[in-house]
């Protein structure tokens, strides 16, 4: 087993986005991976081709190409909400790792965009596609549109989420209730009328 220091080495290496698109349930999930069972290092397309490096020099794994199968690098996302749609089902602020959308039951959310991460979790929590991700960064992508004061402040928020919201690191998210899903239905319902008037 590693040491817990080599895991933070790598961790901090992250750029905190909490994407899942490395296949784990977060960064830290990820860089346990690496550390304990020897995980590749080319599954974040958030760190793109200078995380890469950066964990090579960590790891001694040598640096390769993003592996496709994660997704290619590009510039930081941020999400938007068309307040006309939103429909106030909450699910988009249970699905944001670093709770950056802001919001009520039955009333409009937005996003905080300098606090979002871009991980695009929220789209497909909305059931009325009222999420739209935009270009952040135009011309940057991997860590020329990230810095470490954005991980570590991401890190930080994700962690108070976790302890607010009780979830481990590896839950996936949970389909609403019952009473909860008619009341979306119904929410999206009224949300077509008035958009069709």
């Amino acid at each position: 087993m590693p040491a817990p220091a080599l895991i933070d080495r790598i961790d901090a290496a992250l750029p905190q986005t909490q994407c899942t698109r490395c296949g784990y349930a977060d960064c830290r999930e990820y860089a346990r991976a690496i550390a304990d069972r020897g995980a590749a290092i080319n599954q974040c397309p958030p760190g793109g081709a200078e995380g890469i490096a950066r964990l090579a020099a960590i790891t001694g794994q040598e640096v390769s190409a993003l592996n496709p199968a994660h997704g290619a690098e590009g510039p930081r996302r941020v999400m938007f909400i068309d307040e006309a749609w939103c429909i106030g089902c909450t699910l988009c602020i249970d699905a944001c790792p670093v709770d950056c959308i802001v919001g009520a039951p039955k009333a409009m959310h937005t996003v905080i965009e300098s606090l979002c991460t871009g991980c695009e979790l929220c789209l497909p929590a909305c059931p009325v596609d009222c999420i739209r991700s935009e270009d952040a960064t135009p011309g940057r992508s991997g860590w020329a549109a990230w810095s470490d004061e954005d991980a570590n402040r991401a890190r930080t928020r994700y962690a108070a989420h976790r302890a607010r919201s009780g979830a481990a690191p590896s839950a996936p998210a949970q389909p609403p209730p019952d009473h909860k899903r008619a009341a979306i239905e119904a929410a999206i319902a009224r949300a077509r009328a008035r958009n069709t008037a």
